[in-house]
């Protein structure tokens, strides 16, 4: 911590020369913010819970384009070294075994975990197939006290999940051979909620804007997204990483709206997905 100290003791002079040096400021950051360990021997797991159609009696629509999202997050997720584990249209119990499953694995030599939720939600609920579950209930399941072979490690857990019951609406000035690829619009309806040290929450949209899901392309947060790991994936460090991902959706807009997605980090380190070495 020298570089800190210096700088908070040092002359205003001194401080004014010390933070126009990019060579002190990255020393400095270094110094605050070390890395997470990701060199174990396997990269993690990483859970796809598809949801693209609900029992009757919920009255939710078919989320029609959310098989493009678990295709092409898979080959993300695979291409950063994970395991993936992607599933369609499970009921309440059979993914909260999956999760406790998950929960109870040993992930000693994980760098790891990930979790995904394709599916409608509302307020701090995500849908299976025949009923709403609690995100407080998915997250307890991995904090410390639950999970132990990931203390210390990341968990990242990623919603697209809206409320399902806005009618469609097709892109304005779209051909009409394209009708039936109409954009849905569902309204913010999942909120932020913090789960502990190294939790990092990813929601494809804030309290009170729009979220939109192309019926073949796939949802807008997803796809940026998918785009933003293919590229820079195991270069850019993940917060960041995620904020250009916000910035990307927040420039999209349909109509009048836009879609503001965010994320709540509890992470206590940097996080960087760099190629693991042979």
């Amino acid at each position: 911590m020298d570089h800190l100290y210096e700088l908070l003791y040092c002359s205003l002079e001194v401080f004014l020369q010390a933070i126009s040096s990019n060579i002190y400021i990255e020393n400095l950051l270094e110094d605050l913010l070390p890395e997470y360990k990701m060199d174990y021997k396997q990269r993690g797991t990483a859970l796809i819970f598809n949801q693209e159609r609900f029992f009757w009696k919920l009255r939710l629509k078919q989320r029609s384009g959310t098989a493009k999202d678990k295709e092409d997050l898979t080959k993300r997720f695979q291409q950063l070294g994970f395991h993936v584990e992607p599933y369609d249209d499970l009921n309440k119990k059979i993914m909260m075994e999956k999760l406790r499953e998950a929960a109870e694995a040993d992930h000693t030599d994980a760098d790891c975990f990930v979790c995904v939720f394709l599916s409608h939600g509302e307020e701090s609920h995500v849908f299976a197939h025949d009923d709403m579950v609690d995100i407080k209930e998915i997250t307890a399941l991995f904090r410390g006290d639950q999970c132990k072979s990931l203390v210390g490690k990341p968990k990242i857990f990623i919603f697209q999940a809206c409320r399902g019951d806005i009618t469609d609406n097709a892109v304005a000035g779209m051909a009409l051979d394209e009708m039936s690829n109409a954009v849905e619009e569902d309204a913010a309806s999942v909120y932020t909620l913090p789960a502990g040290a190294d939790f990092l929450m990813c929601y494809c949209v804030a309290e009170g804007f729009a979220a939109f899901r192309h019926t073949t392309l796939g949802s807008f947060y997803i796809q940026d997204l998918c785009k933003i790991l293919q590229e820079q994936g195991s270069t850019l460090e993940f917060t960041e990483l995620l904020t250009l991902v916000n910035l990307m959706v927040s420039r999209r807009a349909h109509g009048l709206k836009k879609q503001m997605p965010c994320f709540t980090s509890m992470l206590t380190r940097k996080l960087y997905f760099r190629p693991k070495k042979e």
